[in-house]
């Protein structure tokens, strides 16, 4: 059977009623946006990319210079394309408007440019992170405010892993699918439809040097995790830590796992350290879309009605049945019964 490009999958999903074809457009557009940073990502030193920018961005992070090229790649690629009436990203403080001079559409897209950017002078694989919204009706100069939507509203969500290969992972509601980067032919082409993640795991990613700062029910649940064979959960575990949400997320749609980056009290003020509507909502749908599971602990983490646009939660993410005991040992501290 001849190989699936990446546009002919989106041309047949619309002959199907899944997209429609503004919707399609744009993932083309956000599709060779990727590439584009791909080939940056790939050249490293070469191209001159590596290293601090010099700059910081709205949560006060230093930048790299690929997260300063990559948003501008994003942003250049998306708002003159007529299918979006706004767009957002982690790097800036407010929503960015469609220059008047340039069509616009019914979408809203949020976008992670660079996730992981910390490991790229160490040449560990790092990804960008998208999520598509539907822009209310009637509004026709979007403001932050017209992007704080549930993750459950969310039209699209994918992200590209920049590794040995660079894959696309996609989902518009319709399961979830990873299409791999043809350097030759320049296209990303269907290598896996509808990816299953096991609903068990004996594999949990977590960062350690943090466990001081976690509250009660957290330190629990690694503690019975860590116990092994002999301990309360009765099986060995092993455990994953790479600091880049999307090669952690791409390891488990590959294998099974958890992903967590709980609340701490670390820093009072944030109530977790990943982003609601550029990390967490996205690859929450993408991993239910797969059979898996996202909760903030405590709760469904694509029912988390927005605050802020910039605002922090507690993750767990990954194979259904650990996500569900790992909110077990949370719940049952909430109620009294740990």
């Amino acid at each position: 059977m001849k190989p699936t490009a990446l546009s002919r999958y989106l041309i047949e999903a619309q002959h199907q009623g899944h997209i429609n074809a503004d919707l399609r457009l744009l993932l083309e557009v956000v599709a060779r946006a990727c590439k584009t940073i791909s080939s940056a990502v790939g050249k490293g030193a070469l191209g001159d990319v590596l290293g601090d920018a010099g700059s910081g961005n709205v949560q006060g992070e230093a930048q790299k210079k690929l997260d300063v090229l990559s948003n501008e790649i994003l942003l250049e690629a998306n708002e003159w394309g007529g299918h979006l009436a706004g767009l957002a990203s982690e790097e800036m403080e407010h929503a960015h408007a469609i220059p008047s001079s340039y069509p616009r559409g019914n979408y809203l897209l949020l976008f992670d440019p660079l996730d992981g950017s910390s490991n790229i002078d160490v040449n560990v694989s790092v990804g960008t992170i998208f999520s598509v919204l539907r822009c209310p009706d009637g509004v026709t100069e979007p403001r932050d405010e017209h992007f704080l939507q549930p993750g459950s509203a969310q039209v699209c969500a994918g992200y590209t892993v920049y590794g040995p290969s660079t894959i696309l992972v996609l989902t518009f509601g319709r399961g979830t699918h990873m299409f791999t980067l043809d350097r030759e032919q320049g296209s990303f082409i269907l290598t896996r439809s509808d990816v299953q993640v096991p609903e068990d795991t004996r594999e949990f990613a977590i960062n350690m040097s943090n466990q001081r700062f976690w509250q009660a029910p957290m330190q629990a649940y690694i503690r019975d995790l860590l116990a092994g064979k002999t301990g309360p959960r009765g099986k060995d575990f092993n455990m994953r830590w790479i600091a880049s949400m999307v090669s952690e997320v791409h390891r488990i749609l590959t294998r099974g796992g958890i992903f967590m980056y709980p609340t701490d009290n670390k820093d009072p003020s944030k109530a977790g350290r990943l982003r609601l509507m550029y990390e967490a909502n996205p690859m929450g749908f993408i991993l239910e879309q797969a059979g898996g599971a996202c909760s903030t602990g405590r709760g469904r983490m694509l029912d988390v009605m927005p605050e802020g646009l910039h605002q922090r939660i507690p993750v767990f993410l990954g194979s259904r049945n650990e996500v569900a005991e790992a909110e077990r040992y949370h719940l049952n501290h909430d109620h009294g019964s740990a």
